[in-house]
Order: structure tokens, then C-alpha cells, then sequence
């Protein structure tokens, strides 16, 4: 039996968007979906886009269909997570202006480019710590100032996604410091906007938001939101981890002190290490790590890699040729096929965006004088060991940045449910892989919003809970020779 007590997390990913229910019994967390919608991107003439709009209308059917489920006077509070560093202006009266940029955008070719004019990558990094890639805030805004038709002049502030809903939420117009954190112009160290980057991308600090920590309690929902989803003035908006890998990472089942490491897994695959400080060293920067903000006053430090994207854009191809297979299936269909075969960059640029990705991963194994793959299966089957090759180099560096050794790899999030690339990761690091929770992100936005309303005070205690309220799968390696001749392949394909 529960308590009572409902905790929903709305949780907006790179394919879909859910409100999931938290619900606490003898001191567990269960999660149940309420509403799930797609999220696919939108392509206009003049660019790639989100559908905002469509989304806002999935949070209020699922904040709607949770009153019709659990009562409204039973649901405590409302916690946001999403994707990070897209953004949208309001204007001075609150009213959402324009469209919501995809960060898959072509627009922002080149910024680096334009940017490095003004202010050098050095002075970037040492600023803000975070990794050069050009789905960042960064060359976003850089692109959108130099955009003629731009709604930045009619704009008063900008907002990142998670902001906008819960300023759609409350009318309160705050930026979440975990998701500021993702923009290349926030410094975490001094905690604080870098008036220097703004000066280099010719932005005022006017538009720029007041920041609020996750866990914060930001007041009830707007009266014309109880009216149309039947919520209770006792119901709460918490600010979470509003990016959706500082939620995740919160939810690690890791023991306090063990050397451990994270790969959210799923349309990105972000693998790093939790941290009191940030890592802002040339070595850093050399590799391209970045230091984001987690809950509790921690930092992530973590890198970027293409994740499960591959095998969705090769899911979409394939449906629209008359082969509608689920994800599972295709998990399965790798698992079939011979190991270590040929190997791909999944970070390569060619991969990035929306493509025939099965040809454009032939045309490369072509161009590299490799195995060229011709059916689905082994197509699959080099994504996935290619996915966990690249998880191994990142990780090398990683423990070189931060002068020590990793012991065990958490995995955590919806890509967990691969069990293939899962055994394929365990036997390309050599080491044990620990998977669990799979909703990760809801179950760390929950663990927040019960830490702002008293449910505890501490990291530690809240990974207790969620270690003691969903169970985990290890898994070990396998032919570790096998897999450490083959990773020499792999490496050379990086060098060249």
C-alpha cells in the first residue's frame, strides 16, 4: 500500500515525453507511468524545430489523467526534467515568443568558427569548463544573434525547456542551475553567469534569468492550470534536476565511497564521474570533457557520445522500407550476429544528424577499407560493439583526468534494457557492469522533489532509497582477449 503521497516527474526526452507517477510505500519507490506522447522533430524550410506547443499539451493531459488516477488532494508536487541546452525567449508579459529550436539545427555550422574571432576555446573552456560540441547553448545563441529575422530584440528573457514548462507551471521565470550548467556560458565556479561570453556573443545580460538550485519549492500551479487539469493549490512545483542527466546520475544505486562511473544510456550515450569541484585542466580540455551541475552541489564530469541515436535513425529507416521492428527485437537481431566484425566513430559528424543512417554506415566501413555489413543484424551488431569501444576509449581518459581508477560502471537509464550492448560494454571495459534503474531520470526527479518537501537531506540517503527500491542486473565480461585485440582496430580507425 502507498502512504498516499504522489510525486509526479514530467519527463521530456529526445523521442518521447511522459508524466510518471512516484509513489512511496514503507519508505520504497514505485513508478507508474501515466501519459506518455512523441516528441519528434519538426522540419520547416527554414530549420528543425520542437513542437513546444504539442508538448505543453502532453504535460497537461498527463498532469490531467494523474488527478483522474490518484486524486488531486494526494498529489504533492511536480518536478520537470528535459533534454538540455535548447532554449526560448518570453517576452516582458510571460508570452512564449516564436518557435523552440531543435539542437540538431544546421544553423549553428561554423559558430565556433565566428565565436573564435572574439574569444578563444582556451577562455571558453576556462570560463565554463564545458565540452566544445555544436548542439551547444554557445553556438546556438551566437547563431541566433546573427540571425536577421531572430525574436531576440522583442525578447525580455530566455529561458531553457525545462524553465519554460515550469514557467507555464507557476508564471515564475527562473533558470535552474543544472540546465544553465549545459549552456558554455555558465562558470561553476563562480556559480554564476560569464558576463565575458556574453560579451563575445553580443548578448545582453538583460535577457539573461536569475538561477534557482534543484530542490527548490517554486509555490503552487497557475490558477488556470488547476482550472483546466483539476490540481489542488496544495500541490507544489520542486525544481529538480531540470537537465535530465542530473536526474539520472542522482538515481545511481551507487555505495557511498565506491569508485565508480555512469553511462546514461539512451539517445546519448554521457558517460562520467561525480565530483565535489570541477576539472577545468588543459588535459580536459584537450579530450573534451565537460563539467556540468548536479543536485547537491555536485559536478558531473562527463562526455558526450553518440548513443542509441544510431539505432533509432536505423529503426526509422527501416520502418519507412516496410520493417517495423521494436526495439527489443533489434537488441535481439544483434546478438545473432558475429562480434567485432568492423567498427564505426559514432562520433563521427557524418552520424550526427537525420540520415539513411544504414547506408551511411556502409558507405564508412566502405571508406575505411572494412567488412562492409549488408543485412540489418549485422548492422546492429557493429552500432553496438562500436557504442562499447568508444565507451571504453572515453573511459581510459577519464580515469587519466582524474588521476584514478574505475572499479565498476553503472548504467543507467533506458538503453540499459539492451542487454546486448550491455554484454558488449561489460567485455570492452573489462569490467564489471552494474544496470539499473532503467527510469533513472524519473526516479531522480521523485528522489528530488521528496528532498524539498523534508523526505531527507542527503545524496547519499536518497541513492539508500533507490537502491532499496529497485532491483539491479550485474553483468561480467566475456573474451577479454578477443575484445582487447580487436580494441587496437578500433583505436586506429579513431587516429585515422
Amino acid at each position: 500500500m502507498s502512504d498516499g503521497s504522489v510525486f509526479l516527474a514530467v519527463d521530456l526526452g529526445a523521442g518521447s515525453g511522459r508524466v510518471i507517477a512516484g509513489l512511496m510505500s514503507g519508505g520504497r519507490l514505485s513508478l507508474e507511468e501515466v501519459h506518455r506522447f512523441e516528441n519528434e522533430p519538426v522540419e520547416k524550410r527554414e530549420g528543425l524545430y520542437w513542437d513546444f506547443e504539442g508538448l505543453w499539451a502532453g504535460v497537461v493531459e498527463g498532469l490531467r489523467l494523474s488527478v483522474e488516477r490518484y486524486g488531486a488532494s494526494n498529489i504533492r508536487s511536480i518536478g520537470v526534467d528535459t533534454w538540455g541546452v535548447d532554449y526560448g525567449f518570453i517576452d516582458k508579459e510571460g508570452g512564449f515568443l516564436g518557435s523552440l529550436r531543435h539542437y540538431r539545427d544546421p544553423r549553428t555550422k561554423g559558430m565556433y568558427d565566428d565565436l573564435a574571432t572574439r574569444v578563444s576555446r582556451e577562455i571558453i573552456f576556462e570560463k565554463t569548463g564545458i565540452q566544445f560540441m555544436d548542439i551547444n547553448t554557445l553556438p546556438q545563441m551566437r547563431a541566433e544573434v546573427r540571425d536577421p529575422n531572430s525574436v531576440l530584440p522583442r525578447a525580455d528573457q530566455f529561458l531553457m525547456v525545462p524553465d519554460l514548462l515550469n514557467h507555464r507551471l507557476t508564471g515564475k521565470a527562473f533558470c535552474e542551475r543544472t540546465n544553465a550548467s549545459t549552456t558554455q556560458f555558465y562558470n561553476p565556479i563562480k556559480k554564476d553567469w560569464s558576463r565575458a561570453l556574453f560579451e563575445a556573443l553580443e548578448l545582453s545580460m538583460d535577457v539573461a534569468p536569475d538561477f534557482v538550485d534543484p530542490g527548490t519549492d517554486l509555490g503552487p500551479v497557475t490558477a488556470s492550470l488547476r482550472d483546466e487539469t483539476g490540481l489542488s493549490t496544495d500541490t507544489k512545483v520542486v525544481t529538480v534536476g531540470s537537465h535530465d542527466t542530473a536526474s539520472a546520475v542522482a538515481a545511481v544505486p551507487a555505495e557511498s565511497g565506491s569508485k565508480f562511473a555512469y553511462l546514461s544510456s539512451g539517445t546519448w550515450s554521457l558517460l562520467g564521474v561525480e565530483l565535489e569541484r570541477p576539472v577545468i585542466t588543459p588535459l580536459a580540455r584537450s579530450y573534451n570533457f565537460t563539467n556540468e551541475v548536479g543536485v547537491f552541489d555536485t559536478i558531473r564530469l562527463l562526455k558526450n557520445i553518440n548513443g542509441l541515436w544510431l539505432v533509432q535513425e536505423c529503426r526509422r529507416v527501416w520502418r519507412e522500407q516496410g520493417s517495423d521492428w521494436s526495439y527489443r527485437e533489434l537488441a535481439e537481431m544483434a546478438s545473432g550476429a558475429k562480434r567485432l566484425q568492423s567498427f564505426i566513430d559514432p562520433d563521427d559528424g557524418r552520424f550526427a544528424g537525420r540520415c539513411d543512417m544504414p547506408r551511411v554506415i556502409q558507405d564508412y566501413c566502405r571508406e575505411t577499407g572494412q567488412v562492409v555489413p549488408d543485412e540489418p543484424a549485422q548492422i546492429l551488431r557493429l552500432v553496438t560493439d562500436s557504442l562499447a569501444m568508444k565507451v571504453r576509449f572515453v573511459l581510459e581518459r577519464l580515469e587519466e583526468v582524474i588521476g584514478d581508477e574505475i572499479e565498476v560502471l553503472h548504467i543507467i537509464g533506458g538503453g540499459g534494457q539492451n542487454d546486448q550492448l550491455n554484454k558488449s560494454i561489460a567485455s570492452s571495459i573489462n569490467r564489471p557492469v552494474v544496470v539499473g534503474p532503467y527510469e533513472a531520470t524519473a526516479a531522480g526527479n521523485v528522489m528530488m522533489q521528496k528532498a524539498a518537501l523534508g523526505g531527507f537531506g542527503s545524496l547519499v540517503e536518497g541513492r539508500t532509497m533507490i537502491r532499496e527500491s529497485f532491483q539491479t542486473r550485474r553483468f561480467e565480461p566475456a573474451h577479454p582477449d578477443e575484445w582487447a585485440a580487436a580494441y587496437g582496430r578500433f583505436r586506429d580507425l579513431l587516429k585515422g
